[in-house]
């Protein structure tokens, strides 16, 4: 009797196992006693997650008297699926502190989740648990800690774990090689796969994606294509999925003409080479081919996601034209898509620099569910318009949620304060993210607090401000001020601040020129002459402005 049930168990694993059908299985195993069984509970708590039927798949570990590990892993793992993190880390602290011992699948699993929720605190523990139960050497477990550590950006501490094994086989080298690909270290993760070739391993095609993605500037082009030549070499630009990461990786370096040949060499472009190459032409700010390429992937039948369409709006946003904004809106209500937060931020912040900001406002007043972001777009847009009153009303609205301000936050607020002139205001935000909210100030920031002083006349203590900061300071923050002495007709600072800026940077053209007009309005002809043949000399020229109607 007992073989014929282990027999039928065997057989249902195989069939497409649905619910009912694991209720019937369910009560034929109470009919004879054998719901206690361990084995047999194992495999229907599995079946029973498989048709997300939680609720009963507790019910039935709870009732299980003498739980194997193979049972409490089936039960995390259920948990872990669903993506209740919570539940799963609790049952996981019950199990250790039982007389069943985790094993590295165990482990693997909780790490896993604790990825995915983020939770380094969380990762901390299990890792010491890791250590304790003597898993430490485990390869499994080494992998999952490696990936786990690189997913919430701590690439020093996976390479640690990685350094600490004594086997490194394939997949313990790929989940290195994508964690530093994740985190943009592309020279580590050259040198690994250089590594790993040079013992003996031959890399597959999860080493070359994971590789691939670290790849994110134009100056890394030779690089780029000399990986492409090694997958030409090595077959592997027959996988599609490969194939779809060469397009995201020109794409990203800016190299589209690369990236379409490499498109049109596929028969079926699935939605991420279609979103690679369309991203790519909006950040290469060749938006019209943008939105061509959208249609086409439409008209083929591909369902756009959220983060193509946030994409394509932010595209709208940077061309200032409405029309293809209220186009991707319209698909975006067509396709349910228009309640994601991702989706209804970037729509505000289309519409406010298309310049219909109560439009962006009346979509953020309806969205269902408002992250920091959402409020982030709200009060830049608000910002934008000088509503800085309002734009304070919605920050403090942001925080009584129990929302946390992140860096952006702050520059929309000292944005918002430099086009309403409120210093006092602008100046108590600036000291308040950092002693507040531990969130150091960086370029952006200081670009906004800069511009705040200095057009309120306080250019010597703009300028004082940027001599604290040392040497390392970037000409965007020296072009701020730049363009305030212009604003006050202060020229005995504006020399000294220009000279600064070439100091950092001799081609940059824009202060120059900037500089040129400032000259020219006092009457300095001299010294414009000096300027423009500069600025010839090395090739630039001023862009002629633009007016464009669009219909």
């Amino acid at each position: 009797m007992f073989v014929h049930l282990k027999s039928l168990v065997f057989e249902l694993s195989k069939l497409n196992q649905t619910l009912s059908r694991t209720k019937s299985f369910h009560a034929l195993l109470i009919k004879t006693c054998l719901f206690h069984d361990p084995f047999y509970s194992t495999k229907i708590i599995r079946f029973y997650a498989i048709n997300n039927d939680l609720a009963s798949a507790r019910n039935l570990f709870d009732e299980t008297p003498n739980r194997t590990v193979h049972l409490w892993n089936a039960i995390i793992r259920a948990y872990a699926q669903t993506h209740r993190f919570l539940d799963a880390f609790t049952l996981f602290k019950q199990m250790i502190t039982s007389e069943t011992k985790p094993d590295n699948f165990t482990f693997a699993c909780i790490l896993r989740a604790c990825a995915e929720r983020h939770d380094l605190a969380g990762l901390r523990f299990v890792h010491a648990q890791v250590i304790v139960f003597n898993q430490g050497l485990d390869p499994i477990c080494g992998s999952a800690l490696v990936s786990a550590y690189s997913n919430l950006g701590l690439v020093d501490k996976a390479r640690k774990v990685f350094d600490s094994l004594n086997e490194h086989d394939l997949v313990l080298y790929n989940t290195m090689i994508a964690g530093y690909g994740c985190c943009g270290d592309w020279e580590k993760g050259l040198h690994l796969f250089t590594v790993m070739r040079r013992i003996g391993i031959q890399p597959d095609g999860f080493t070359v994606v994971g590789l691939l993605s670290g790849f994110t500037s134009s100056k890394l082009l030779e690089t780029c294509q000399g990986v492409h030549g090694y997958c030409l070499r090595n077959g592997f630009d027959s996988n599609a999925h490969i194939s779809s990461v060469l397009v995201s990786m020109y794409s990203r370096c800016g190299r589209m003409n690369s990236a379409y040949k490499l498109f049109s060499s596929l028969s079926h472009p699935d939605l991420v080479t279609w979103s690679a190459l369309i991203s790519g032409f909006s950040q290469s700010r060749e938006y019209h081919k943008a939105f061509v390429f959208f249609k086409r992937m439409n008209n083929e039948g591909r369902k756009s996601d959220s983060i193509l369409v946030a994409t394509l709006l932010a595209a709208t946003a940077q061309m200032a034209i409405l029309t293809p904004g209220v186009e991707i809106h319209g698909y975006a209500i067509r396709h349910n898509l228009d309640s994601d937060t991702m989706v209804s931020s970037a729509l505000i912040d289309m519409y406010s620099k298309c310049g219909f900001l109560e439009m962006g406002l009346n979509v953020f007043n309806h969205m269902r569910k408002r992250n920091i972001v959402s409020y982030n777009s709200a009060i830049a847009s608000l910002g934008l318009y000088g509503r800085t009153s309002e734009a304070f009303k919605v920050y403090k609205q942001a925080v009584e949620r129990g929302l946390k301000p992140d860096e952006s936050t702050f520059c929309a607020l000292l944005s918002a304060c430099s086009h309403g002139g409120f210093v006092k205001e602008g100046r108590d935000i600036f000291r308040r993210m950092d002693v507040d909210f531990g969130i150091k100030a960086k370029t952006e920031h200081y670009v906004h607090f800069v511009k705040l002083l200095g057009m309120n006349g306080e250019l010597e203590e703009a300028y004082n401000l940027i001599c604290s900061l040392g040497d390392d300071v970037d000409s965007g923050i020296w072009g701020a001020l730049l363009s305030c002495c212009d604003a006050h007709n202060d020229s005995k600072l504006a020399e000294i601040v220009a000279r600064r800026v070439f100091e950092r940077q001799p081609d940059r053209s824009t202060y120059k020129v900037m500089l040129s007009n400032f000259h020219a309005g006092n009457g300095r002809w001299d010294v414009v002459k000096n300027l423009r043949n500069d600025l010839d000399y090395v090739g630039n020229k001023k862009i002629c402005g633009i007016s464009r109607i669009q219909k």
